[in-house]
């Protein structure tokens, strides 16, 4: 399929579906509201997807754990005959950020064919994310130093040098202070492990290492992004109370020591990834508003050719006559 069907190329259709969510949650920014900018990123995007064109099923959703009524594990786009595609997406991630007017708020949306991203459980996931140049080099069971040893060797610079970032919850004191013995940096966030993994696999963001417990969810959200970075990654479910851990087993996940590959999370080269920035985050500006209209920064990648584009799109919406279903005006592209 290569991320093409009838002559369009999805993963751009799909970055317009997380541009539409973005800007729909932009409006909550800072009103305390964190209800109601989900919804309107989840309306948003459901209703997008409608002008993309292709069949697929919501694999990674809202679900469980945000209870939202749409885009739910399960939705289906269409009817269409046409290869089906998996869906995950977090139309939403940091909705307590933007809620409090804080940075790394960001919209996005990864696919692949039928199979290829693991329906994960709603629950916790540990995870330890590098970039291209120290893929092969991490073992999520191994000490921190010997981790940061070998991944500052794989970079080519002095562990002082190297950066981690790491969610800011009490359940990582202990990480935090291995990091610091280890004579590492450090960066805390308070929401957003997609980001912040992200980052870690892209050139110039200045962080060389995710790691920590987070959303099992996110996780898949994650590893679909670096098969088209060429980063790596490596995960443990972590259930964190009774129900959760039920519901991993009753998913066929019994083996709660299992250490998750990239390639278990996110199968093949058949992927593409979509993210638009609702609040400034290490790689994505947030939504402005201008006198146009709205003016996003949207990062698109697929797997299987390689290619990263970073879009910084106008959205004209006070200009006469303007098509709306065409959100994508004045749009330029950088690969």
């Amino acid at each position: 399929m290569g991320g093409i069907i009838h002559g369009k190329n999805l993963a751009l259709e799909f970055v317009r579906v997380t541009e539409a969510a973005a800007i729909a949650c932009s409006a909550w920014m800072g009103k305390g509201d964190k209800n109601k900018a989900d919804g309107a990123a989840v309306d948003a995007m459901r209703e997008r997807f409608n002008y993309v064109g292709f069949k697929g099923t919501v694999v990674i959703g809202e679900g469980d754990k945000d209870e939202a009524p749409l885009l739910f594990t399960g939705w289906k786009s269409s009817d269409l005959v046409v290869p089906e595609m998996d869906i995950a997406v977090d139309p939403l991630e940091c909705t307590s950020n933007l809620a409090n007017g804080k940075n790394d708020s960001i919209s996005v949306l990864a696919a692949g064919p039928k199979g290829t991203l693991l329906h994960a459980p709603g629950t916790y996931m540990e995870k330890l994310i590098v970039g291209p140049k120290a893929k092969g080099c991490i073992n999520i069971k191994a000490s921190v130093a010997e981790n940061l040893k070998n991944i500052s060797d794989a970079l080519g610079k002095p562990i002082h040098d190297v950066l981690v970032c790491i969610l800011d919850r009490p359940r990582h004191e202990q990480l935090i202070k291995e990091v610091r013995q280890a004579g590492a940096k450090i960066k805390l966030i308070d929401n957003g492990d997609v980001g912040g993994g992200i980052a870690a696999a892209l050139p110039n963001s200045g962080i060389d290492v995710m790691w920590g417990t987070g959303g099992a969810p996110e996780g898949v959200i994650t590893a679909a992004a670096l098969k088209c970075t060429g980063g790596d990654m490596q995960a443990i479910l972590r259930p964190h109370n009774k129900e959760f851990k039920q519901q991993a087993l009753n998913m066929g996940f019994t083996d709660l020591d299992k250490i998750f590959q990239l390639d278990d999370l996110a199968k093949g080269n058949d992927l593409m990834f979509a993210a638009t920035g609702v609040t400034d985050g290490p790689f994505l500006r947030g939504v402005v508003a201008t006198d146009w209209g709205y003016l996003t920064h949207s990062i698109v990648m697929r797997a299987k050719s390689g290619t990263i584009r970073y879009l910084e799109t106008h959205h004209h919406e006070s200009i006469p006559g303007r098509d709306e279903n065409n959100i994508n005006n004045g749009e330029k592209e950088y690969d």
